[in-house]
């Protein structure tokens, strides 16, 4: 009963503020419709509406307690996506599977690229398909780019070399989406909002 309470008090004193300030009453509306998404398991939606919640009124009750729940639900999704990625994927390339296969030739790769994700680390290599001869080309720890608490990337990575790539899967969990959407220098973070480049993976196993 305690949660309960708290929400309805939480509500009560953000209707009475909402009233002569229409900020908080637009962050009422989105934590409201963020409590809706998640009774519907709709945790992605949720996510990011929590998120802009979180920044409307960051110093306020209903900002912070959208703040937890922000970290909540990266957790949470963190551990949904990290069960399926784990295991080996083949590159395909910077299209989509069925565009590589759509336009593909009789060309035979000798030389194919393969991921290996674990729970700590990434690890590229090279496979000559003639030998079945595996070569580790480079290794990654795994890290999570989360500069901002309160924003909705629960995917996004950050390599050794800076760089950024958010992840996504398609519906079977069978192809992997990334795309390198910004990169940490010395002067901050430099978003990339053009010519991004993206790689699309085949689970092998």
């Amino acid at each position: 009963m305690k949660k309960p309470l708290i929400f309805l008090v939480l509500l009560f004193s953000c209707t009475i503020i909402a009233q002569n300030d229409p900020k908080v009453a637009f962050q009422k509306t989105r934590y409201e419709l963020a409590v809706s998404c998640y009774k519907k398991a709709d945790f992605v939606k949720a996510l990011d509406l929590f998120s802009i919640a979180s920044k409307i009124k960051p110093e306020n009750e209903l900002g912070k307690e959208s703040v937890k729940k922000v970290d909540c639900l990266k957790t949470m999704l963190r551990k949904s996506i990290m069960d399926k990625v784990i295991g080996t994927w083949k590159m395909n390339g910077d299209k989509p599977l069925w565009a590589v296969n759509a336009a593909s030739n009789t060309n035979y790769k000798t030389i194919e690229e393969l991921v290996e994700i674990n729970q700590k680390q990434i690890l590229f290599y090279e496979l000559d398909t003639k030998t079945k001869a595996k070569k580790l080309i480079k290794s990654e720890d795994l890290a999570y780019y989360n500069k901002d608490q309160s924003d909705a990337l629960f995917s996004a990575i950050i390599l050794s070399d800076g760089t950024i790539w958010n992840c996504s899967l398609n519906e079977g969990a069978d192809i992997l989406h990334v795309i390198n959407i910004a990169k940490q220098t010395e002067n901050g973070v430099e978003k990339i909002k053009a010519d991004n480049l993206e790689r699309f993976y085949s689970k092998v196993k």
